[in-house]
């Protein structure tokens, strides 16, 4: 990845946040706990994922950052969602975990110099190091991907009201 590639990546992750909340601003909340199946995620289990998730991918770029070749936390995030009943937590706070995860770790990251984005871990998920490419070019897309599932479920369940 040249370093304007990683400049782009980092702009969008530091976007993320914001394409998140303008995306909820057409999606009604009387639909935010329907799900299009029962293992799918509603639009609140996405966003409690998101607080967990995030906060996970924050705990996994300091890691890279400061103790390069250690070993990163995996974890079950379906699981996760039915042990912890993510419906039973405010999608509030976990809008406001998102917020200040993602901007602290993009301001974090943005002071890197370039030989921090070369470091590499490893990942109970993964045979191949875990770098720093992976881990910007997976959560530059995770929130925008997340975006795609809640507009699905609102498509979903708007043609389902007839």
């Amino acid at each position: 990845m040249t370093k304007q590639e990683r400049n782009e990546k980092l702009e969008l992750y530091g976007k993320g946040f914001e394409l998140l909340i303008e995306a909820l601003k057409d999606i009604p909340r009387e639909m935010w706990k329907f799900k299009p199946e029962p293992k799918e995620w509603s639009v609140h289990e996405v966003l409690v994922h998101l607080a967990d998730s995030e906060s996970n991918a924050a705990l996994r770029a300091r890691k890279l950052i400061v103790e390069p070749g250690g070993t990163l936390m995996g974890y079950d995030q379906d699981k996760w969602t039915i042990e912890l009943d993510y419906h039973d937590q405010s999608y509030e706070d976990a809008l406001e975990i998102v917020r200040l995860v993602r901007k602290t770790t993009y301001e974090l990251l943005k002071k890197q110099p370039d030989e921090v984005f070369e470091h590499s871990a490893k990942h109970p998920e993964y045979d191949e190091p875990y770098t720093f490419e992976k881990w910007l070019n997976i959560y530059s897309a995770h929130i925008p991907g997340h975006i795609e599932q809640i507009r699905n479920n609102y498509k979903i369940w708007r043609d389902q009201q007839g």
